[in-house]
This record gives structure tokens, C-alpha cells and sequence, in this order.
């Protein structure tokens, strides 16, 4: 039997490895579907359509409290979250850096939060916001922006080596989505309908310095020039939500940055009794976020905002639009009835006063 010529044996070898080593780092890899979903939500921005009036980058007080939905069937804005659990203001410019390669949306909106943090923080965290970029310059400036003293940038592009050990915590979930995932998020908008209402909250701490860092300052700026530059309008907002705490030296500073520039900046916080939020029932875990009650009515508020202030257009009208987003609202819906259903089983719901939605 002819045997392949040497140096074919060879790359047929090499090939065999590296199928070998992408399989394993697919298998390995966290799937982040039924358990920390957040961890998912980076990598879905990928297969959505790329044509968004809006993009907001954040952490959880966007992801959690803003319905792009609700902005759809009320306003004909199409929208997408790019947030991510504890996103560091460097991880939301990098990830707005690589959005404007895909699309150049007519309004991005930050929310301040994360100016608190002047340095990297966690590895988990940091895994959840980068992990599911794409491969791109973005994605390793962004590494070495974030990496905490003991994280090595090398595992960020071959994750191989930092999940290399958990072969033997692999369940049925590791196997089932090791090609592709079914969607966690609704554009981006991670929903939950539960009820905790908002109980006795701590003391504020009283911090040494309140003083935003120059890192958090200039990394700010480096967003709102890279929207200038591409004639996107650059929003600033603070979710509405109560803890943890948005202390009053804060917001003058970011009063102060978004007169400066002549940036609109909305404080949600401010205009709870506006937007109707009732922290009875319209947080799911004791006012760190809303659930999708809130997060509704928060849109609801928004979405005039963003049409007068913006100068955004009722989209509705374009058929071609509107059948992608009847199609994520169908889903967006689907789900909405299961967590009800789910909890009305249980009798959790009654406690509050809410009744499961009749199905469409």
C-alpha cells in the first residue's frame, strides 16, 4: 500500500492535534446556558443583525433593566445591550471599539456605574466580558487592560489552558453545546420576573476618596471621541437602581463631564416616581436590579427620550425590520410566560400580588 509522501504525514498530523486541542477547548470551555448565563451573553452579539439604532454598553444595570424589546413594539427602536457582569470601563470601550466594525448605531448609551472601579478587579468577571469576544485587536487590548496580577493573556487566547481541569466537573450541558448554544438573551436583555422587593438597606460607607480615577476619566473620553468620530451620539445614563450605592459626589462629577461636553446624561434614579418603579415589586433581588416589570417600565420611559432627544424614527413600518423583531419578540414573550409559569407552580407569585400573563 502507497504510504502519503513525508511532509503530508506531517500536516495531516498537525491538523489531527489541533482538531484534537479546538474540540477539547470547546468541550472545556463553560457553557454558561443554565448556570451564570451571563457568561454568554458577549459571544451572541455575533449572530444578531447588525443594524441598531441604539447600542448600550454596561454592566448589569444595563443588561438587567433595559427591555430592547419594549423599545421595539413602543417605538420602532431597534436596540442591543453589550453588557456584561461587572464590565470595567475599559472592557465597555474595547467592546464599543469592536461594535463600529460591525455597524455604526445613531446613539450609544453608557451607564456610569463602572467609573467606580479605577483598576482591574476578578478574573470570573473579567472572563465573562472577554472571553466571548472574537479575535481582534480589540479583544487583546482589552486582555491586557483587564488582567488582574496572576492572569496571564496567553489563556485568554487559547482558554484551553485555564479550563484544561475541568473535565471532571463536564455535565450533559458541556456535551449538548459544544458546537452552539441556544440564546440566553433577548438582544442583549437578560430577563428575570421574580420579586424580592427592596428591604432595609445598610449604611453608606463612607469612602476615603470619591474622586473618580484618571484611568476611568480617560477611557470615558476615549468613548465619547470614538463616537464623535463616527457621528454617533453619546448618551450617559445611571439605572435606577439603589444599591450598590450612587453617592452624591458622584453624580456632580458626572453632571459635571456630561455639561463639559454638552452629553446628555440622565440620572434614572432621579426620576423613579416619573417612570412608576415600585421597589415592592419591581426588583427581583432586593433593588440591585429590576426585573422585567421594571425594566419595561424603564423602557417605556426611555423610549421617548431617545426619539426627541436623539431624533430617532419610528422603524415599525419597515417590513424587513419588523419581521426579525416580531420574530425576537415571539421568543422574547415565550419566555416570559415559562419563568411565570414556572414560579406561579411554586405559589411565589401570589405572595406579590402578580398573576402569570394569559398565553398569546
Amino acid at each position: 500500500m502507497k504510504r502519503f509522501p513525508k511532509p503530508l504525514r506531517i500536516l495531516i498530523g498537525i491538523i489531527a492535534v489541533l482538531a484534537i486541542l479546538w474540540f477539547g477547548q470547546r468541550l472545556l470551555m463553560p457553557k454558561y446556558v443554565s448556570d451564570i448565563r451571563e457568561g454568554s451573553m458577549i459571544a451572541e452579539y455575533y449572530d444578531d443583525e447588525k443594524d441598531h439604532d441604539v447600542v448600550f454598553v454596561g454592566d448589569c444595570e444595563v443588561y438587567e433593566n433595559i427591555s430592547p424589546i419594549t423599545l421595539w413594539e413602543d417605538y420602532g427602536i431597534t436596540s442591543y445591550i453589550r453588557g456584561s457582569a461587572q464590565q470595567l470601563i475599559w472592557q465597555s470601550y474595547y467592546l464599543l471599539e469592536e461594535t463600529f466594525k460591525y455597524e455604526t448605531p445613531k446613539v450609544v448609551v453608557f451607564n456610569v456605574l463602572s467609573m467606580k472601579y479605577g483598576e482591574p478587579q476578578n478574573e470570573a468577571y473579567n472572563r465573562m466580558s472577554i472571553d466571548g469576544m472574537k479575535l481582534s485587536s480589540s479583544k487583546w487590548n482589552c486582555i491586557q487592560a483587564s488582567m488582574t496580577e496572576d492572569e496571564e493573556a496567553i489563556t485568554y487566547l487559547f482558554p484551553l489552558l485555564r479550563y484544561h481541569s475541568r473535565w471532571n466537573e463536564l455535565t450533559t450541558e458541556d456535551f449538548q453545546y459544544i458546537f452552539s448554544k441556544k440564546s440566553v438573551t433577548h438582544s442583549g436583555y437578560l430577563m428575570r420576573v421574580d420579586v424580592k422587593p427592596v428591604g432595609e438597606q445598610p449604611p453608606w460607607k463612607i469612602l476615603p476618596d470619591y474622586n473618580f480615577s484618571d484611568v476611568c476619566y480617560d477611557y470615558l473620553e476615549r468613548m465619547r471621541l470614538l463616537c464623535e468620530e463616527h457621528g454617533t451620539q453619546f448618551v450617559l445614563m445611571k439605572a435606577p437602581t439603589i444599591y450598590p450605592v450612587w453617592y452624591d459626589e458622584w453624580e456632580e462629577q458626572m453632571e459635571a463631564y456630561a455639561e463639559e461636553h454638552g452629553l446628555l446624561y440622565l440620572n434614572f434614579l432621579e426620576l423613579v416616581d416619573e417612570i412608576g418603579i415600585d421597589y415592592s415589586t419591581d426588583t427581583y433581588d432586593a433593588g440591585l436590579h429590576l426585573n422585567l416589570a421594571g425594566a419595561e417600565k424603564l423602557s417605556r420611559y426611555f423610549g421617548p427620550i431617545l426619539v426627541s432627544e436623539c431624533g430617532l424614527t419610528d422603524r415599525r413600518g419597515e417590513p424587513e425590520t419588523a419581521a426579525v423583531w416580531d420574530a425576537k419578540a415571539k421568543a422574547y414573550y415565550e419566555e416570559k410566560e415559562d419563568q411565570y409559569r414556572e414560579l406561579e407552580e411554586f405559589g411565589y407569585l401570589k405572595s406579590y400580588g402578580v398573576r402569570a400573563p394569559e398565553a398569546n
